[in-house]
């Protein structure tokens, strides 16, 4: 199965969820992403399947080592783009909204540039 957009989300969820709770279930991914349980489902057996969560005998999910490097990946990019566009006036539910749109599409090389740049713009030390 290929990293799309969809496994970024669910493998950001449960990186988001997991800094929130101390266990993950699979009902705590579909009540924060708004998707049926059997649709959860499929594509947390496909993650699994591929290494990227594994699932304890309590139906506790984890990322491995691989989905977690994805997951911070994803998230970085969410973080970093809803501050820039907060900085620059946009509401927060709307910044989020679309760094959500943005996040699994901008280039390595312009998001880094984007980073640079918004922590220049954040630090007032500089």
């Amino acid at each position: 199965m290929a990293i799309t957009e969809a496994v970024e989300n669910y493998l950001e969820t449960i990186l988001i969820l997991s800094e929130k709770q101390p266990d993950v279930h699979a009902i705590d991914i579909c009540s924060y992403l708004g998707y049926s349980r059997p649709t959860v489902s499929i594509i947390l057996k496909k993650m699994k399947d591929e290494g990227l969560v594994t699932v304890d005998g309590d139906n506790h999910i984890r990322l491995t080592a691989e989905g977690k490097k994805v997951a911070e990946r994803i998230y970085d990019r969410h973080k970093v783009i809803t501050g820039f566009f907060e900085y620059l006036g946009v509401s927060r539910d709307t910044a989020a909204e679309d760094a959500c749109k943005i996040e699994h599409d901008i280039s390595d090389e312009t998001f880094a540039l984007l980073k640079e740049y918004y922590k220049k713009l954040s630090d007032p030390k500089k």
